[in-house]
């Protein structure tokens, strides 16, 4: 049981992180353990292979598309115009309909979302996928109308 509540933890946010989740044999658990252990406890980053998640774009290909994107990993200082630059000429993405998110504070979070004329015109921008912004890797994910306003509502308070 709680398993299944962490998995359902997968891919949102703790605090201002990102966090991914998934399942593992005890085995690697183990020995994710006894690395830190051997590192003393400090900040790195350990995955062994058997560990890494199948390739994105397969999990991605299956996922619910709506005509809304996620883009995440922008610069902080990324503009709406930059945004359609990066989607260039082939989608023509409009600045009204691109929405940054933005802290209650007014900074960048690095996410935003962008609509298009059609699912179909979404599922084709992901070629765009691990594309770069400036030295920035773009992540794009589906989404959807209830996220993007979510998103646009916290960034207004």
């Amino acid at each position: 049981m709680q398993v299944d509540y962490a998995l359902q933890r997968d891919r949102q946010n703790m605090g201002r992180r990102y966090v991914e989740v998934f399942s593992c044999k005890k085995e690697e658990y183990y020995q994710a353990v006894a690395a830190e252990v051997k590192e003393g406890g400090k900040d790195y980053e350990y995955r062994s292979p058997s560990l890494s998640r199948p390739k994105r774009s397969v999990k991605k290909d299956d996922m619910e598309y709506s005509g809304i994107l996620k883009l995440r990993g922008l610069p902080y200082s990324v503009r709406k115009t930059d945004i359609g630059r990066f989607f260039g000429e082939e989608f023509n993405v409009k600045p009204d309909k691109v929405h940054i998110a933005y802290r209650s504070n007014g900074k960048a979070t690095g996410e935003a979302y962008v609509e298009f004329a059609s699912t179909e015109e979404a599922k084709k921008a992901m070629c765009k996928d691990n594309m770069k912004i400036g030295s920035r890797y773009i992540e794009l994910f589906p989404s959807h109308p209830d996220e993007a306003r979510r998103a646009e509502s916290r960034s207004q308070h």
